[in-house]
């Protein structure tokens, strides 16, 4: 991809008003071994990962991914330079891992995810397919708000690397079209109750208006009285 040169060190300036999302998905996959290892106690072979939701080539923007592993671990500080963005390791234990992703313009401030390292199964946190192990999978966006002009030009010419999409373990498409529905029902149904209170505040309002006209015809027939 060919780079424009005319960019000052400031990358050319912020593009106001300009917002570009990419989504990603970022997890693990986990296979047992079926025992202890003997060597080192090890029960299963793990691979972290980022990656693009769509099926896109991620390292026209992204300079380098930083995977910070525990502490136990033989250099824990692994940088992946290229696609895929993946470590893939041995270990027994669950723990937190901090995965840094970096891009090109360095002006643009590095994205920081977090991601659980799982294991072993935990109801409604993964899911088990046979054939991949235990997968472990989140969705998330990378929201570039007034990037620099330089780094607009690497978001957009980001190569596809096919039609299709990827096929990502957990059904994120699926997910988002019940959240959607979920949401539009709630929706609905704030619309009907606020329609409810705004039929009963009118006929409150009514109500008040009625006693406040026979209050007023009660003391203009005692004023006349009084007369």
């Amino acid at each position: 991809m060919s780079v424009p040169t005319d960019f000052g060190p400031d990358s050319g300036g912020r593009m106001k008003g300009v917002c570009i999302v990419k989504p990603i998905v970022y997890g693990n996959v986990a296979r047992y071994f079926g025992k202890k290892r003997e060597e080192d106690g090890h029960t299963h072979q793990w691979t972290v990962y980022v990656k693009p939701y769509y099926n896109e080539d991620m390292s026209g923007y992204v300079k380098k991914v930083h995977f910070k592993l525990h502490e136990s671990y033989a250099n824990p500080n692994r940088i992946v330079l290229k696609p895929p963005y993946e470590i893939t390791e041995t270990g027994w234990g669950e723990f937190e891992l901090v995965i840094k992703i970096y891009f090109h313009d360095p002006n643009e401030k590095a994205v920081t995810l977090y991601h659980i390292l799982k294991l072993f199964h935990h109801s409604g946190s993964t899911q088990d397919l046979q054939e991949k192990g235990l997968v472990s999978e989140s969705y998330d966006e990378i929201i570039f708000q007034d990037p620099t002009q330089l780094m607009h030009h690497y978001l957009i010419n980001t190569k596809s690397l096919g039609s299709d999409d990827l096929d990502h373990v957990a059904y994120f498409e699926e997910k988002k079209e019940k959240s959607l529905k979920a949401i539009m029902d709630a929706s609905e149904k704030v619309r009907a109750d606020i329609s409810i209170h705004k039929n009963r505040l009118k006929l409150a309002q009514e109500t008040i208006q009625q006693f406040k006209d026979e209050i007023a015809k009660l003391q203009e027939s005692q004023s006349q009285t009084s007369l």
